[in-house]
C-alpha cells in the first residue's frame, strides 16, 4: 500500500480543520458531527492550538495528514511538522486571501523544496473572490523566491464546512473527491526503503500516564518492531540506547498498536523516556544523523510564583510551588515552544512565544483546579555580535478606513512603522501592514477594539530579532487600588466609575492592595471600594437615587496580561483572575519607592 504524508497549513480562522473534518468524514474515518479540534478550548475558542495527526485510505492509499496550528504564538508547532511530510495543502479564504501566517508557513513550506496544492476555501462566501485571492497567493509566491516549479502550483476551490471540492468553480461537486484526486496525482508516495538500516526522526512529542514519553516519528529508512534495542543520536552530543516498548499507527484519530513500523509511515514510538524532537532513532551505530528540527526562539517571558496574596489557596487544589514546578516540567515534555528557567528558587522564569501561548497554558492549569501568580510579561532583549536586539513583528490590520487614522496614530507611537496600505476590495476596508518592535505591541489588542469599536482584524508573525528602537511610550493606565478589604457596594462604586475603568461589581471580595479598576489621567489612586452610605434621619434632594453603575470590565487571562503594570501582578484561580500589587499596603509601597528612587535619573 502506497503512503502519503501531507500537512494542512493556513492562517487562523481559513477553515483547514473543517476541511481536515470533510476529508476524514467522507472517507469512514469518523462519524458525523466530529471535529479535531476535541480540545475544550480549541472548542470555544474556535482555533487550532495543539497540531494532531490522523490518518484515512482512499483507493488503496494511506494519507496521513497532520493539522496544524493557524495562529503565530503556536508556529513552533508548524515548523517540525513541515521538515516530517511530503507536501502541504496551504489553505486560503477565498475573501480575506494571504495572510500573515499564510506567509510565515508558505515561506517555511518553500525553502523545504515542498510543492503546495492551494485551496482557495470558503468560496460561498458573500465577498468572495476566488480568482483575486489565487492572483495574491502567485505574489506571494514570487515575493518568497518561489522556484518556476513551485509556481506552478495546482489550485483545488473548497467548501470545507460543507465538505465541496472543485477543480474548476462552475464544476458541479456534492463531495470533497476532486481534492483526494488531486492529492493522489500531484504528491509522491513516501519513499519506502525497507532494506536498509533503520532510521526516524519525532517531529512531535505526547505524554501518557502509562506509556510516559511518546515519540511521534517520521520513519525515513528500514522498519522496526516493538521490542527492539535502538539508539538515540543527536548533533554535538553522545548517542544513548533505548529500547521500544511499543509502536502505534494512526486509523483515522484513533491511535492502532501494530507489531512493526516500516519506511514512509508515521507512527508513535514509547519507551524512549528521554527522547527529543529532532533526535535521530536508528539501529546502526555507523547511521549518520538526520538533519536537526530547529525551533524559533521563545520572545517574551515572565514569572510563575505561588500565590501570596490574602485570598490565596482559597479555590485551588494545588498552590506551591513543588506543584506548579511539577506542571511546569510535565508541560516541557510536549510543548517544545516553550522554556523554563527552574534556577530562580520558588519563581520560575517561563519564556514563551507570544501572549496568547502564556495564556493558554495559564487557562490550562486553572482548569486543572492549579492557582498562582505571574508578573507582567517582558520581551526578551539579548545581544548578538555586541549589538542589542529585540523581536520584531509584522501586523496586518484589516479595519473600515474611518478608523486608519486612529490605528496609525497609536501604532506610530508604540515603534511600528507602517510597510503598506492598500483597499481590501471590500466595500469600505483598508489593509495596513506595519513592522513594529513586540515590545510596542503588547498590550494593544484590547486598544485596538475600542479604536475600531470592534471592526477590525489584527494578526501578526514574529519577523525575528533586529536592533533595539529604544524607548516606547504606551498609553500610561494608572491603577485604581483598594485600601480596604471587604466586600464592594454600589455606592462606593457610583462615586468611583467617574475616574476611571472598573474591574469589579457589586458584592465582589476585594482585599488591600487588589487592583479594582484604572483611572483615565494614568495617575495611581488607593480608594475605597466598601464604602457605605451615611444613613441618617433627615431627608435631603438626592437621597434616593438610584445607582446606575456601567457594566464592569471583566479581567481574563489576556486582558490582565495586557493592562497589568509593572510592580503588579496577575492572580489566577480556578474561579478568578484578580490584578493585585506586588506590595500590598499604601505605606510599604511608598517606602519602597523612596528606597528605590535615584535622583537625576
Amino acid at each position: 500500500m502506497e503512503i502519503r504524508n501531507i500537512a494542512i497549513i493556513a492562517h487562523v480562522d481559513h477553515g483547514k480543520t473543517k476541511l481536515t473534518d470533510a476529508l476524514l468524514r467522507q472517507t469512514g474515518m469518523v462519524a458525523e458531527g466530529f471535529s479535531m479540534d476535541s480540545n475544550a478550548l480549541e472548542q470555544e475558542r474556535g482555533i487550532t492550538i495543539y497540531s494532531k495527526n490522523a490518518s484515512l485510505f482512499y483507493k488503496d492509499t494511506k494519507i496521513n495528514i497532520v493539522d496544524t496550528p493557524g495562529h503565530a504564538d503556536f508556529g513552533s508547532e508548524v515548523e517540525r511538522v513541515l521538515r516530517s511530510i511530503d507536501d502541504v495543502i496551504l489553505v486560503v479564504d477565498a475573501q480575506e486571501g494571504p495572510m500573515p501566517q499564510t506567509c510565515f508557513v508558505l515561506k517555511k513550506s518553500l525553502e523545504l523544496g515542498l510543492k503546495p496544492i492551494v485551496v482557495i476555501n470558503k468560496i460561498d462566501k458573500p465577498a468572495a473572490d476566488p480568482h483575486r485571492a489565487e492572483e495574491e497567493v502567485l505574489e506571494l509566491f514570487m515575493d518568497l523566491g518561489a522556484s518556476d516549479e513551485q509556481l506552478n502550483f495546482t489550485a483545488v476551490y473548497a467548501v470545507g464546512r460543507d465538505g465541496i471540492a472543485k477543480l474548476k468553480l462552475e464544476d458541479e461537486s456534492k463531495d470533497i473527491t476532486p481534492l483526494l484526486d488531486t492529492i493522489l496525482a500531484k504528491i509522491p508516495p513516501a519513499e519506502t526503503h525497507t532494506n536498509i538500516p533503520f532510521r526516524a526522526q519525532p517531529f512531535n512529542l505526547a505524554y501518557d500516564n502509562y506509556l510516559g514519553r511518546l515519540a511521534i516519528c517520521r520513519v525515513y529508512e528500514g522498519k522496526i518492531k516493538a521490542g527492539d534495542n535502538v539508539i538515540v543520536k543527536k548533533l554535538d552530543t553522545a548517542d544513548y540506547t533505548g529500547k521500544v516498548a511499543k509502536i502505534f499507527t494512526f486509523r483515522g484519530l484513533e491511535r492502532e498498536e501494530v507489531n512493526e513500523a516500516i519506511a514512509g509511515d508515521i507512527v508513535i514510538i514509547s519507551g524512549i523516556p528521554n527522547i527529543y524532537i529532532g533526535e535521530t532513532i536508528c539501529v546502526d551505530v555507523s547511521s549518520e544523523p538526520l538533519p536537526a528540527i530547529s525551533v524559533d526562539e521563545p520572545t517574551i517571558a515572565l514569572n510563575f510564583m505561588v500565590n501570596d496574596s490574602p485570598f490565596g489557596g482559597r479555590e485551588g487544589k494545588y498552590v506551591t510551588s513543588r506543584q506548579i514546578r511539577e506542571r511546569l516540567e510535565r508541560e516541557l515534555e510536549v510543548n517544545v515552544g516553550l522554556k523554563v528557567d527552574f534556577s530562580g528558587g520558588d519563581r520560575f522564569k517561563v519564556l514563551g512565544r507570544g501572549e496568547l501561548h502564556i495564556s493558554i497554558l495559564l487557562e490550562n492549569m486553572r482548569r486543572e483546579n492549579y492557582e498562582l501568580s505571574v508578573s507582567q510579561p517582558q520581551v526578551i532583549v539579548k545581544e548578538i555580535h555586541g549589538v542589542k536586539v529585540e523581536p520584531f513583528e509584522e501586523v496586518t490590520i484589516d479595519i473600515p478606513a474611518d478608523y486608519q487614522g486612529a490605528v496609525i496614530e497609536r501604532l506610530g507611537n508604540r515603534g511600528a512603522v507602517m510597510m503598506n496600505l492598500k483597499p481590501t476590495g471590500h466595500g469600505n476596508t483598508v489593509r495596513l501592514v506595519f513592522d513594529g518592535p513586540t515590545r510596542g505591541l503588547l498590550g494593544y489588542r484590547n486598544q485596538f477594539i475600542v479604536d475600531t469599536r470592534g471592526e477590525g482584524i489584527m494578526s501578526s508573525r514574529v519577523l525575528g530579532f533586529r536592533p533595539f528602537v529604544g524607548e516606547i511610550k504606551k498609553t500610561a493606565y494608572g491603577s485604581m487600588i483598594s485600601m480596604m478589604t471587604g466586600k464592594v457596594l454600589a455606592y462606593a462604586l457610583d462615586n468611583l466609575q467617574t475616574r476611571g475603568t472598573l474591574y469589579v461589581s457589586p458584592g465582589t471580595e476585594v482585599y488591600e492592595g487588589q487592583v479594582i479598576g484604572n483611572t483615565s489621567k494614568g495617575e495611581e489612586m488607593a480608594v475605597n471600594p466598601i464604602k457605605g452610605k451615611q444613613l441618617t434621619n433627615m431627608r435631603a434632594a438626592g437621597t434616593d437615587d438610584n445607582v446606575m453603575l456601567a457594566p464592569p470590565f471583566i479581567l481574563s487571562i489576556e486582558r490582565g496580561l495586557e493592562v497589568m503594570a509593572e510592580d503588579e501582578y496577575l492572580e489566577v484561580t480556578p474561579q478568578s483572575v484578580r490584578l493585585r500589587k506586588s506590595i500590598l499596603t499604601e505605606t510599604e509601597r511608598n517606602r519602597n519607592k523612596r528606597t528605590t528612587f535615584k535622583p537625576g535619573v
